[in-house]
């Protein structure tokens, strides 16, 4: 039976509109969710109502959970008309709801019921999900029930109900997730994420025709390559090329797929459909014993020509069960028998118990979504094929795709080992779908401290106090106290990870001399019991007992132990904030900490890894260089990881994957590495590229070969092409279009922002803790590999990306100083008819103000209209010329690539800052030029030259008694008459007002302190 409910506890309203025609409003609440709808009492004459009611709605199908709202209308309750009016309306979606445990009150924004509603204020609501089978659901209101007839104190709500008990609501998004993996672009063979992806079918084309496999395999051909033309000046080896792969879903060509009669549409449609062989070795029974003492260790060695695969062994068992997936590549099986053999375990050689051979040609061919294949029961032979008298084996064999279920937990011939390789590393060479833990900050305001007890009375204490989460510390500043009672009202920030198993550590402590504290009390506080924080309202402070110094452990805080001094602080989990992890401009994920703030998303983003070409050898084995290669791609709070393909500098992956989109400003990160559980213990980075999906077209099939492109110490070098397919599929336009107009960040970025200082400490602190969760999984994600996808050095001092920087810069402005060459050209006549043009266009704007405006806006929008046909066909990547790889010297990479604090000689250290003084001295000249020319605009008012200050007041009296006699329009046309007029009005020598404005006086002098000594004039100049 399904006890499941959403709980929805109506708290409060602030500064709603009066409607009621006296300045006031007679409230109340109405809740709609899953075809029933509760409504709240009447609360009169009040703009600030607060109803504190719960009401428990039925969940007819938790399945489906995802895809209902709940609506929270407040309404006017108006007796005279026995009319309501509406006052706004809050709705959530069911992806936002959480248990109990995680809920909190949020006060949610009034919107608008319709485009003429005049709204505003906040209801605060508090919503979470509940399976105890105590609580009843409340009594709905009938749809017949009279408005004007309804009692204001009816009691529909469970205003005095116990809070109810911690919901196991864990199971809803999994089943709902299965429930929806069987649409077309949803890859049910991986984990999805914990809110449930949801994936729209595409339209098809043409109807859909199943195909054989000989049809499929005589349309694989090589990939066709389209270079791309473009003004990029960067080497044709590293630009962008566009392919034409045949893929599961037909040929890519121009974004579009274009099927054939003979392609049959599956769920991996953007990658190419693989053939496999899998044998599931399940169990065994009765097996006779082959040792001395009557036991068997016995294991089962798979064998399809040269690829072998091994089970694991069991010690001293006649019955085991192994249920072990093998998979074989179909394309290089050189065999046509598959042997499965059981041997046993010792320390000599291993016996051999018994053997089962079947021939492939009779393996049948198993499609997705059809049942997995029944297990049978196969009788051992012995060497020469006859039936042993005891002993069967549970095999299921059948031919399927990287479609199956079975595919992601299988042993795969394409990632054989070397022999030396230990069995435990094995589980590292397999795919998985990892999700990083939900981060939080920790917001620690510590106020003051009160009755602090010192052991020496004689002087005045200089306390502070100490906040420690693992590994992660800060400290107040010292504050001096004579009554024993320091005061602070200091902010200290952390950050935390689901699940809180950790213990905040609050320390006050003495500084009674250098190097040396004492300890004036403790408290250990459980990041579980610390009340979460959905916005930056006023949060209630508490008082905090100190425990002694020498209570210690978790377990003493229970006992009652008297003691005075006290502290007083704010401790909140601010779930407002997102927890920056990536630097901001390559962000995958911009939702805060709380789920309830989440908002719809807009799309999925669909990803297939296909295969990579060209590697660089990163390993040496057997004399020749080769890779183990395998990709990770992170966007959001997922993490994907392809299985390790071994010994190949060419590796196919050919896996597909899907994530939801909830913003189109996010970045989506895919690296290659080498695997080093096979030879080193460390990740080698290979390459890495970055797709931002803002610049995606929604529907478009984007198959392209990214070249691998590292900076290394000798240069910028190209580490191989990765080939990869991308689709980005947009749920809702309107969604999509509207998330264009808010903010980047969560609104408390904005209301209480953080600093550059701690924003870059505490994301610092997010990736150790990222590193520190991924590493701890099954295969591993590394901490090299975290760091180099999430660019944990990005913030490092660069002389190639301050000059990369800096012609950025110079680029954006090339409009304009382009836009002043030419109107210096129509000002010296060089083109008359232009300028005749632009005389009559100024005349025109002019006589006409009101043209203005729209004028510049038509023109904008022709420019864009007409670069529409120049528009890029492919996303971004990485150009040498503009990030300046390519043109870097050897001693700025040299620099870029030094350790922080430095390792190099000190001659090498002095030269470099011998070059950054003689870069100083040119900025300094250039701001001193800047606020001289700003100093003499200020002179002309300070009398510091009298006789300049009272030609300056004549010229701005006569000026200010002609413009007001004058038309403005007049003054206009001779002003831009006389910066126009012809050459042969003009004359070489500088203007009299800009003679005036270079004869005053400046503060520069002011600034001078002559030094005794001076540097050499050669020795600045070789600088």
């Amino acid at each position: 039976m399904n006890n499941l409910k959403l709980g929805v506890q109506v708290t409060a309203a602030h500064g709603l509109v009066a409607k009621d025609g006296e300045g006031s409003s007679n409230a109340y609440v109405e809740l709609h969710f899953d075809d029933q709808k509760f409504r709240t009492s009447i609360k009169e004459k009040d703009l600030n109502p607060v109803w504190n009611e719960i009401f428990y709605f039925n969940i007819s199908d938790p399945n489906n959970l995802s895809n209902l709202t709940l609506d929270a209308k407040v309404y006017n309750n108006n007796k005279a008309t026995r009319t309501k009016a509406s006052l706004g309306k809050v709705t959530l979606h069911g992806s936002s709801f959480v248990p109990y445990s995680d809920a909190a009150e949020f006060y949610y924004p009034l919107e608008k019921h319709n485009l003429f509603s005049r709204v505003k204020g906040e209801l605060g609501l508090k919503v979470f999900l509940t399976d105890d089978p105590s609580i009843n659901p409340s009594n709905p209101v009938s749809d017949v029930e009279s408005f004007a007839m309804s009692d204001p104190v009816e009691t529909r709500s469970h205003e005095n109900e116990a809070p109810p008990r911690s919901s196991s609501y864990s199971s809803i998004s999994t089943s709902s997730s299965r429930r929806r993996s069987g649409s077309r672009h949803t890859f049910w063979h991986l984990p999805k994420e914990e809110s449930g992806t949801k994936s729209e079918p595409q339209p098809q084309s043409q109807p859909q025709v199943s195909s054989t496999t000989s049809s499929a395999k005589s349309d694989a051909q090589l990939p066709r390559f389209m270079q791309f033309s473009g003004p990029s000046s960067q080497p044709l080896d590293y630009k962008l090329r566009e392919l034409s792969p045949n893929l599961g879903g037909g040929r890519i060509v121009g974004g579009r797929v274009v099927r054939n009669n003979y392609s049959s549409v599956g769920p991996f449609d953007l990658v190419e459909q693989m053939q496999f062989l899998f044998v599931r070795v399940v169990k065994a029974r009765d097996l006779p014993t082959m040792d001395i003492t009557g036991s068997l260790d016995p294991y089962v060695e798979v064998k399809v020509g040269n690829y072998k695969g091994v089970t694991k062994y069991f010690d001293k068992n006649s019955n085991p069960e192994w249920n072990e997936v093998f998979a074989f590549s179909r394309e290089r099986l050189q065999t046509n028998v598959l042997e499965v053999k059981v041997k046993d375990k010792d320390l000599v050689k291993d016996d051999f118990v018994g053997v089962v051979r079947l021939d492939l040609h009779e393996v049948p061919t198993r499609v997705p979504p059809d049942s997995p294949l029944a297990s049978q029961w196969y009788r051992l032979e012995d060497k020469k094929g006859e039936k042993i008298s005891k002993g069967e084996l549970m095999l299921a064999v059948w031919y399927g795709t990287q479609a199956d279920e079975a595919f992601p937990d299988a042993w795969h011939s394409d990632a054989i080992a070397p022999a030396d390789l230990s069995a435990a590393a094995y589980a590292h060479i397999r795919s998985k779908v990892y999700h990083s833990p939900r981060l939080w900050y920790l917001r620690i305001n510590v106020i003051e401290a009160q009755d602090l007890i010192v052991s020496d009375r004689g002087r005045f204490p200089d306390v502070y106090v100490k906040a420690q989460l693992g590994t992660q510390v800060s400290r107040t500043k010292p504050a001096q106290t004579q009554t024993g009672n320091p005061f602070w009202n200091e902010d200290m920030m952390f950050v935390a990870a689901e699940p809180f198993d950790e213990h905040l550590i609050l320390t006050v402590e003495d500084r009674v001399g250098p190097n040396k504290e004492e300890t004036l009390g403790k408290v250990i506080i459980p990041l579980a019991s610390i009340p979460k924080r959905p916005d930056d309202k006023n949060f209630p402070s508490q008082w905090i007992n100190l425990l002694k110094p020498s209570v210690a452990d978790v377990e003493e805080q229970d006992k009652k132990v008297k003691f005075a001094s006290k502290l007083h602080a704010r401790i909140s989990l601010d779930g407002g904030y997102h927890v920056l992890d990536e630097s901001t401009y390559y962000s995958s994920d911009l939702r805060p900490s709380m789920k309830q703030l989440w908002k719809p998303s807009i799309g999925v983003l669909e990803l297939g890894i296909l295969n990579a070409d060209g590697l660089h050898p990163m390993k040496t084995r057997e004399g020749r260089g080769t890779a183990d290669t395998f990709c990770v791609a992170k966007y959001g709070q997922k993490w994907v990881r392809t299985r390790t393909i071994i010994d190949s500098l060419s590796p196919k992956y050919n896996e597909q994957y899907t994530w939801e989109v909830y913003d189109p400003a996010t970045v989506l990160t895919i690296g290659v590495f080498d695997n080093g559980h096979l030879g080193s213990n460390k990740d080698t980075k290979i390459g890495k590229i970055r797709i931002r999906i803002s610049t995606l077209e929604a529907g478009r099939v984007y198959t392209h070969s990214y070249p691998l492109l590292v900076l290394h110490p000798s240069g910028v070098k190209k580490m191989g092409e990765l080939h990869l397919a991308i689709r980005f599929s947009c749920t809702s336009m309107t969604n999509l279009m509207f998330v264009y107009s808010k903010p980047l960040l969560p609104k408390m970025h904005y209301s209480r922002p953080l600093s550059i200082t701690q924003t870059n400490a505490l994301r610092a602190n997010a990736i150790i803790i990222l590193a520190s969760r991924l590493s701890r999984a099954e295969p591993p994600l590394k901490k090299e590999v975290v760091e180099y996808m999430c660019d944990v050095d990005s913030h490092f001092w660069s002389m190639r990306r301050s000059k990369a920087n800096f012609y950025r810069i110079i680029a954006l402005l090339q409009g304009l100083i382009a836009v002043g060459k030419w109107f210096g050209d129509v000002c010296k006549w060089k083109n008359p008819v232009t300028t005749v043009l632009v005389h009559l266009l100024f005349v025109m704007l002019v006589c006409f103000p009101e043209l203005i405006l729209p004028t510049v806006f038509l023109y904008m929008f022709l420019i864009g209209l007409w670069n529409y046909r120049y528009r890029p066909r492919h996303p971004p990547h990485m150009d040498t010329r503009i990030s300046y790889a390519d043109s870097v010297t050897p001693d700025e990479l040299d620099e870029e690539f030094d350790t922080f604090p430095t390792s190099k000689s000190s001659d090498g250290v002095r030269w470099r800052y011998d070059r950054l003084r003689s870069i100083g001295a040119k900025v300094q000249a250039v701001l001193g030029d800047i606020a001289g020319q700003g100093e003499r605009a200020q002179a002309l008012l300070s009398w510091r030259d009298p006789r300049a200050t009272t030609i300056f007041l004549t010229f701005c009296l006569v000026a200010a008694v002609t413009l007001y006699a004058t038309p403005f329009q007049m003054m206009a046309l001779l002003g831009g008459f006389y910066i126009m007029r012809h050459p042969r009005f003009r004359s070489k020598l500088p203007s009299a007002p800009w003679c005036l404005l270079m004869l005053e006086d400046l503060k520069g002098d002011l600034t001078c302190i002559y030094k005794d000594k001076y540097t050499s004039v050669f020795g600045v100049l070789v600088s």
